[in-house]
């Protein structure tokens, strides 16, 4: 008689097979291309709660159990300030999936709340900075964010249609305040739909905006309401009913930069003009 899987069995299962080519192969060419895990890591999976992080951890746990190359993890939960049903939701789900959390909590939800200024920005340098912090504790070397493909083409338009700058979003980078701590992207490759995809096939359900802000909009699927995130999303949406290629094109260009025909461009704090050794070039 054929054994029962276990629910999480089923979720891996989905991934290896219906979702092979567009997740789990997605995600390995990412870690093999950017060269994002090397033998004798401790990764510190950063679990937010949401569908992204929540795959990231399982494809992690995944890879981590077949890879030749031996690494550790350490599955990392921050509780910033969640309502009872965020932080269960968080806790059930890492149970479904059979993921061993390490949860820590900080108050940074009541102290972003409490800023007359800029409350967004406070809060996510905020828990960016406690995960830092707390990898390190742990004895981590790098920590892995759930940043996904669609979140690269996002964040390169909306740089350019509201920064004013053309700047892109890195699968790899060592961090500036935390020595030699470095933050790694493996959905890099992953796109955002496939990632819904696959919750909706294994009928999982995640928590979407923990903001205390936006309690109301914690079980929705996009969320966002009108921040110029989701607006940029939409806007890509609908350039894709023209150029089914358009977020091929975008991910590309950012890998193909043809710095000879810029103006002016900036690195490592410092400006350039092309006026600097335009002479020189001939």
């Amino acid at each position: 008689m054929k054994r029962e899987l276990e629910p999480y069995q089923k979720i891996e299962q989905s991934i290896t097979k219906k979702y092979r080519k567009t997740i789990w192969n997605q995600f390995i060419k990412a870690v093999k291309d950017y060269e994002l895990i090397q033998s004798g890591d401790k990764i510190a999976v950063c679990i937010s709660g949401g569908k992204d992080s929540m795959l990231m951890a399982k494809l992690m746990q995944m890879l981590r159990r077949y890879s030749d190359v031996p690494f550790d993890l350490v599955f990392l939960v921050m509780d910033p300030g969640y309502n009872e049903i965020n932080r269960q939701k968080i806790e059930s789900n890492a149970k479904l999936l059979n993921i061993p959390i390490t949860v820590f909590e900080t108050d940074i939800f009541e102290i972003a709340n409490n800023s007359e200024k800029y409350p967004c920005y406070l809060c996510a340098k905020m828990r960016r900075g406690h995960l830092y912090s707390q990898a390190k504790k742990l004895g981590c070397n790098k920590i892995a964010l759930g940043h996904h493909y669609s979140d690269v083409i996002e964040t390169t338009v909306m740089a350019m249609f509201y920064g004013s700058q053309l700047q892109a979003m890195i699968p790899k980078l060592h961090s500036t305040n935390f020595e030699g701590l470095e933050l790694i992207r493996p959905l890099y490759c992953v796109h955002e739909d496939d990632i819904i995809a696959w919750k909706r096939y294994n009928d999982l359900e995640f928590i979407q905006c923990a903001c205390r802000f936006t309690e109301n909009c914690t079980m929705c699927d996009n969320g966002g309401g009108g921040s110029k995130r989701q607006e940029t999303k939409m806007l890509i949406k609908r350039l894709k009913r023209d150029n089914p290629n358009i977020e091929k094109s975008i991910f590309n260009s950012i890998h193909t930069l043809h710095l000879d025909t810029f103006p002016g461009y900036k690195t490592k704090g410092k400006r350039y003009s092309f006026l600097d050794n335009y002479d020189i070039r001939g």
